[in-house]
């Protein structure tokens, strides 16, 4: 399985695992020319930009280090431009991470990170 493929199942974990926990699919895969939002879901009146980190080892450490300072610049850049495109404008807004650990041989693992950064 590529990578790609197998980072677009992690996404639909993730998004499943939020759903499950009462929050609501606005939308996914958000591109623009310096990055991309994973998932964009809502909790209440929060807006809350997803990004997922699927892996299949912790070789290079938890799927959370690898959202990098750059990568959160980048997340932000991206949601700055989702809501102006949206006219969204004095909603609370957050960044959440969730990563799934999917090692051989074993269930995917979750984990949540609300309020990453």
């Amino acid at each position: 399985m590529g990578t790609t493929t197998f980072g677009r199942e992690g996404e639909a974990l993730a998004r499943a695992y939020l759903e499950r926990k009462g929050m609501t699919f606005a939308a996914g895969n958000f591109k623009r020319l310096h990055g991309e939002i994973d998932l964009i879901m809502e909790e209440g009146r929060t807006l809350v930009f997803v990004e997922v980190k699927t892996r299949r080892s912790l070789r290079y450490g938890t799927p959370a280090e690898a959202v990098t300072p750059v990568k959160q610049r980048h997340l932000r850049w991206c949601a700055e431009v989702y809501c102006a495109e949206h006219r969204i404008e004095g909603r609370p807004l957050r960044f959440d991470v969730v990563e799934v650990l999917a090692l051989p041989g074993a269930p995917p693992r979750l984990r949540h990170i609300p309020n990453a950064f």
